[in-house]
């Protein structure tokens, strides 16, 4: 899994949206958004400068972590 932290989340609709924005990538791609620590772990194999380009246009600040 590749980890990133992620700034500006709060609610379940931060979770779905980062998803979304993450499976929009690749369909099967596996997401884990830990809320409280601010890290969205993500399944290897997808790019991470493109994982972070969707995540960014949702709105969030991220980083690998």
């Amino acid at each position: 899994m590749q980890t990133f932290k992620v700034s500006g989340m709060s609610c379940g609709h931060c979770v779905r949206a980062i998803t979304l924005a993450v499976k929009a990538l690749e369909e099967n791609a596996e997401v884990e958004v830990d809320l409280p620590s601010g890290l969205v772990r993500v399944s290897e194999g997808l790019d991470a400068a493109q994982v972070q380009a969707a995540i960014r246009e949702e709105g969030y600040v991220v980083e690998p972590a």
